[in-house]
């Protein structure tokens, strides 16, 4: 347009077509289809514009049929970490004006008194509004202390990360699966979901997470190798590897976490509860999280269940039961009696 004093009426489409304020997605979408247009405005009856549809949003809803999305408004859901500290009231309060869904509170000790009363403050303020995640706890008294403040999910697990060396240093936290099984069987009562948080290497242990009664898991050091997560990759001895520290690691803390552990005074002593390492490469989360899945898939078929919820439920009803393997059993369940193989994810 080389003439700029032209009006806008004169340039752009009075042709449109456009979705009324009261159709559903899905007949928005249907239009989308029909005009094959790359764009479809949604109007009330003041013909005002209030939305707007993209064939984009067809095609990720095509691509990404199982992305997490807010039943209502049909966008992604949005979760952010803060910690305990009085200036995380101001965090929490600008997250909220951007429209975050859930908030994480992270700790190293879930079951403080300052945790307690910041999930108290949240939920008196937002309700429902927001989810709260608290943790990290690994008992069930620690999980109904949380669950009287009002948390909406927990994350059980201290100690047991592949970077973290809180039970050597501390002496505190538990070994994972006992922790899942407990806390899990106290928070169903409530109908809390827990989380699964460290000692997850592969999607065998995942399947195992699950069948004690979590819902989900987390995955630090397993997708730490990926080429969306932080950090540079580099060479060592003809393996592309990636950087990955422990946040009670000394590196971490020089760069700010020691808040989590309470050493950010310049007086106090700074005690690693952490390590820094490096991860093989995993690729692309693209490529290796569907292989997650599918083992989890294969584990979950092998056990003769449907879903997650029966498998909880077998778990409970005593259909779904665990034994102990002896070292020689270990040994059979894994690679054995080969000169030499090459182990392939995918």
């Amino acid at each position: 347009l080389e003439d700029r004093t032209r009006k806008l009426s004169e340039v752009m489409t009075t042709d449109l077509v456009v979705g009324q304020e009261w159709c559903t997605l899905s007949e928005a979408n249907l239009i989308l289809r029909q005009s094959k247009k790359g764009k479809l405005p949604i109007v009330n009856d003041n013909y005002e514009l209030i939305s707007l549809c993209s064939r984009n949003d067809l095609k990720k809803n095509r691509d990404f049929p199982l992305a997490s999305k807010e039943p209502t408004s049909k966008q992604l859901l949005c979760g952010a970490a803060i910690s305990t500290r009085p200036h995380d009231r101001e965090r929490l309060k600008a997250l909220v004006q951007q429209g975050v869904d859930c908030i994480v509170i992270d700790s190293s000790q879930g079951d403080s008194i300052f945790q307690l009363e910041f999930v108290n403050e949240i939920k008196r303020e937002y309700g429902d509004d927001i989810q709260v995640i608290g943790g990290n706890v690994v008992t069930s008294s620690q999980c109904l202390h949380l669950i009287k403040a009002g948390v909406d999910g927990l994350r059980i697990g201290m100690g047991v990360g592949s970077i973290c060396t809180t039970q050597e240093v501390c002496a505190v936290g538990r070994a994972q699966a006992t922790a899942v099984y407990h806390t899990a069987k106290t928070a169903r009562i409530h109908g809390v979901p827990i989380i699964a948080d460290g000692g997850i290497s592969s999607s065998g242990q995942i399947t195992k997470a699950l069948s004690l009664g979590a819902s989900t898991c987390m995955m630090g050091s397993m997708l730490a190798g990926c080429e969306e997560s932080p950090g540079e990759y580099y060479f060592q001895d003809g393996i592309r590897l990636k950087k990955y520290r422990g946040m009670g690691s000394v590196e971490a803390m020089e760069k700010g976490s020691s808040k989590r552990y309470f050493a950010d005074s310049k007086d106090t002593v700074k005690v690693a509860q952490g390590v820094s390492g490096a991860v093989v490469d995993k690729g692309s989360v693209a490529r290796f999280l569907p292989y997650v899945a599918q083992g989890v898939k294969h584990g979950l078929q092998d056990l003769g269940v449907k879903s997650i919820g029966e498998l909880h439920e077998g778990l409970y009803d005593g259909s779904v039961r665990f034994e102990l393997r002896t070292h020689a059993a270990q040994r059979e369940g894994s690679v054995h009696s080969l000169y030499t193989y090459e182990k392939r994810l995918f």
